[in-house]
């Protein structure tokens, strides 16, 4: 397992709307198998533990 710390970027809209993102190392998103054709992905939150999961999605 490899870990990596990381920042989220905090964008003000115009309207005054706050986005959060994070950018996610190419090397991760790569073993994962996403590609640019193939990029949808499965975003999970435990709130016990606090920790969000990324996986990628499974095809119907």
């Amino acid at each position: 397992m490899e870990k990596r710390n990381l920042k989220i970027t905090f964008n003000k809209s115009g309207s005054g709307s706050i986005t959060k993102r994070i950018t996610l190392p190419s090397k991760f998103i790569s073993d994962m198998g996403i590609t640019e054709q193939d990029r949808d992905v499965e975003l999970l939150y435990d709130e016990q533990h606090k920790q969000i999961i990324l996986r990628k999605a499974k095809k119907n």
